[in-house]
């Protein structure tokens, strides 16, 4: 018998726990994701599919996201094999996903051509994170031992860091997520023109919608609706992490989640009898990776992404009006700001820009957030048919894969990202001066709270249009006058010290 190789998704799951809520059992992140696969499983409407699945693919949690990383209560060695064998699973093959939002959807991505392919027969999917429950174990001064040892083949892709940080940058402070995408955010404020408070209000605008959404999602990690003032005033419960970001604009890690997606070909999901109602189709899709922050001409902007998004409607032949349900990742507002501006989508688009309630409401849960977007777009899309769209990004604006789904049944055609990722690579980087003793004009900046006493960091050009980048000194006054004034278009000088660093000797507003 001939089977139809075409990819389609036929079940997902999702778990998770509050440790507010009643019946609170402070899971592992193995014990989150199994409990995930299993409701995946479930979904199908079919029975004994556990034991048909040949591959199964994990996301890294963040406590294994870097080689410096060490899991207070232990980690399984081979955690998609410890998910299989809760769910009575022994696949031929075991994944380790790299590092990064994006390995969601680049996972499926990846598995529905090699479903196509005749590769792979039946993939699980999973992720989970048990954040806020390891830090109320800690708090509470309990332990637990997570650790597995188990035997089996392992396809650890390591963690896919390298590129994303370079010394320019990394030297002067920006070295985390909340850092850099500040700088990001600031840049699209210059270009905007608009004032701290203004833009304050914009993020609070885009951002509002998303706790309405999170407000009505059982896996939610925050219940709560705010208006966009309430997002954008600072407060001693909404305090400023680095500018401009008050603590509701960012991702929210205090997360327990879990999610899974099963995929077969339509073949053999007719086969073992899961009814075609359950079956949603990847359309078109797309994976890229944006040049590295200091090689980016326009710091505002990650034109990469915005043509991933593109290309996976272009070869999906859906049009934007088309699409019914999207979920555009949402870390910090630029993420969202980055594809909504280039699309034309405002905050309030009737179809909403998020299908969870975002990561800073719904809960970042690790690398795994798009997994859950996914499996509530699957559940939208066969409520109301049509077409939805994922997005998923990784890094700072780094990676980013999309994904278009749909009910209606198509023939596979498949999607090749080369050619796009070729052009992203050949365009022109900015020239970044000598490490010498100048002045320029400030593009971006933030000043990083995180810290006893806050540091700024700016990124400009000097007169010959190359870039600089250069930090406030520790205790230096300078750092305040960037807070009480307007640090976007001002004159700055720097001078190099012993560490090859530029920092700032004067400021001169604009």
């Amino acid at each position: 018998m001939t089977h139809d190789l075409t990819p389609v998704l036929i079940g997902v799951g999702e778990a998770s726990e509050r440790i507010d809520a009643p019946g609170y059992q402070a899971l592992s992140p193995v014990a989150l994701a199994a409990k995930a696969s299993e409701a995946a499983l479930a979904d199908t409407g079919g029975a004994g599919l556990a034991a048909r699945i040949d591959l199964i693919a994990a996301i890294r949690q963040f406590e294994v996201s870097t080689p410096r990383d060490a899991p207070p209560f232990g980690a399984s060695n081979n955690f998609p094999r410890s998910v299989a064998l809760r769910i009575g699973a022994d696949p031929a093959r075991a994944v380790l996903e790299v590092t990064g939002g994006q390995g969601p959807q680049h996972l499926v991505n990846e598995m529905a051509h090699a479903i196509a392919a005749g590769e792979v027969r039946m993939a699980l999917l999973t992720g989970s994170e048990a954040i806020s429950t390891v830090r109320h174990l800690k708090t509470a001064g309990e332990t637990r031992d997570w650790a597995e040892t188990l035997e089996g083949q392992l396809e650890d892709r390591g963690y896919g860091l390298d590129g994303l940080l370079t010394p320019e940058v990394a030297n002067h402070g920006g070295r985390t997520a909340i850092q850099l995408y500040a700088l990001f955010e600031n840049a699209r404020r210059g270009r905007l023109g608009l004032g701290r408070q203004a833009y304050g209000q914009a993020m609070g605008e885009l951002f509002a919608p998303f706790t309405k959404v999170a407000a009505g999602n059982p896996h939610a990690m925050s219940r709560e609706t705010h208006d966009a003032a309430a997002l954008a005033t600072v407060t001693a419960s909404n305090r400023l992490t680095s500018d401009p970001f008050p603590r509701r604009m960012v991702a929210r890690d205090q997360a327990n989640q879990g999610a899974a997606l099963l995929l077969t070909s339509v073949g053999l999901a007719r086969e073992l009898g899961v009814p075609e109602d359950r079956w949603v189709y990847l359309y078109g899709g797309a994976d890229v990776r944006e040049r590295t922050v200091i090689e980016r001409q326009d710091l505002s902007r990650s034109p990469a992404a915005v043509e991933a998004v593109e290309a996976a409607l272009s070869g999906a032949g859906v049009t934007l009006p088309d699409l019914r349900h999207l979920d555009l990742y949402s870390c910090f507002p630029i993420a969202v700001f980055n594809i909504a501006d280039a699309l034309g989508l405002g905050p309030d688009d009737p179809r909403g820009l998020t299908v969870t309630g975002g990561l800073p409401f719904f809960g970042g849960a690790g690398n795994n957030y798009s997994m859950h977007a996914i499996a509530e777009i699957v559940r939208r899309l066969r409520a109301t048919g049509g077409a939805g769209l994922i997005g998923a990004n990784g890094g700072f604006l780094s990676k980013y894969s999309v994904g278009v789904y749909g009910t209606d049944a198509r023939p596979w055609k498949g999607f090749d990202s080369r050619p796009l990722q070729a052009r992203i690579d050949a365009w022109p980087a900015p020239v970044v001066a000598a490490p010498a003793a100048g002045e320029g004009a400030v593009t971006t900046y933030t000043i990083d709270y995180s810290a006893p006493e806050p540091r700024g960091m700016v990124i400009g050009q000097v007169a010959s249009g190359h870039r600089f980048v250069a930090m406030t000194d520790k205790d230096s006054p300078l750092t305040q006058r960037l807070i009480d004034e307007e640090p976007l278009g001002a004159t700055v000088t720097f001078a190099p010290d012993d560490k090859g660093r530029l920092l700032l000797t004067g400021f001169n507003p604009a």
